[in-house]
């Protein structure tokens, strides 16, 4: 399995290990992160700023990633700070910013059953950018698999998990089969089309930056993280007049921004030391702990399609990593 694959190739069996419990971490964050968020709502809303749990996120991986300087366990570059090789970071910033932003302001043009399932188009953009940014040819298996992966992420998306009480024993009344119906607006396809693009160019151009600079990831970080808090800073400061920055936030959010914090660190070492794609296979098997987390913590009920979504998930995995 090649880097270009999401491997390490001439790894030790520690350091191998080391590496599949990375990405496992890194599922379980990312499968943790939709049911803590519905353990932090008060009354069926969220009671805080989401713009506040986003700059509460970004200072905290800025301070983790700021850690080992501190304490010795990182030493800085000798000469002056390479102030230049941290510029190239901004654009990274801004594109996950605008990307951020972007799904929250797309709820206004479509519901989100038709969010969940075309965003999943952002998989194939990633693999688009993929190779023609990092000039990677994917063989007719790898994009086979890559096309289940986004067949399984339409399936959960369409009704991998149900809410038991919403089981009707006879015919349900109108209202109730369809509390928000399916629409989406000419403008919110297109919007949706440019979070997908923006999705897949900030990967790919991260993994690109990562890759070429010849800097500790812990300094790569800082550089990221000082933008992402001056950004994100920006935004808040700008989005109004609401609630304060801490106020409405419980134990569970607590838990969420840690969460989400540590979640970015290592996304940014597979980023450094995998790919772009394998950061999709994360995601995408991250599903499956979503739904156990959410049938175990929410009493939400596996379906059919949930099923079908894992089975896919597994063929995808197996016909991208296994042996050719």
């Amino acid at each position: 399995m090649s880097v270009e694959d999401g491997g390490m190739p001439g790894l030790g069996r520690p350091r191998q290990a080391r590496w599949t419990l990375m990405l496992l971490l890194s599922t379980a964050m990312y499968g943790a992160h939709a049911p803590l968020l519905a353990l932090c709502l008060v009354d069926g809303q969220v009671p805080f700023r989401p713009s506040s749990a986003v700059l509460l996120t970004e200072l905290t991986k800025l301070l983790l990633c700021t850690f080992p300087f501190l304490v010795g366990w990182q030493a800085w570059p000798r000469g002056a700070p390479p102030w230049r090789q941290a510029v190239p970071f901004a654009l990274s910033a801004l594109l996950y910013g605008a990307n951020n932003n972007l799904v929250i302001y797309l709820q206004r043009y479509m519901d989100p059953s038709t969010y969940q399932v075309l965003s999943n188009l952002k998989i194939g953009s990633t693999a688009l950018f993929y190779c023609l940014c990092l000039r990677h040819r994917l063989s007719a298996r790898q994009g086979l698999a890559l096309l289940l992966l986004m067949a399984a992420g339409v399936c959960y998306a369409a009704g991998g998990l149900q809410n038991p009480g919403n089981l009707p024993s006879g015919p349900p009344p109108a209202a109730a089969a369809s509390p928000m119906p399916l629409h989406i607006t000419p403008l919110g396809l297109l919007l949706l089309v440019v979070y997908c693009l923006i999705s897949g160019l900030s990967s790919v151009y991260t993994e690109l930056l990562m890759k070429r600079q010849r800097l500790p990831l812990a300094l790569q970080n800082l550089f990221l993280y000082t933008f992402g808090v001056l950004l994100n800073l920006g935004l808040h400061a700008g989005g109004g007049p609401g609630p304060g920055l801490l106020e409405g936030f419980s134990g569970w959010a607590a838990l969420v921004v840690l969460s989400q914090a540590l979640n970015g660190l290592l996304m940014s070492a597979v980023m450094k030391h995998g790919s772009s794609i394998t950061r999709l296979f994360v995601v995408s098997c991250s599903l499956v702990v979503n739904a156990m987390l959410s049938a175990a913590l929410l009493r939400l009920q596996l379906t059919a399609a949930f099923f079908l979504a894992t089975l896919l998930i597994g063929l995808a995995v197996r016909l991208y990593y296994g042996s050719r």
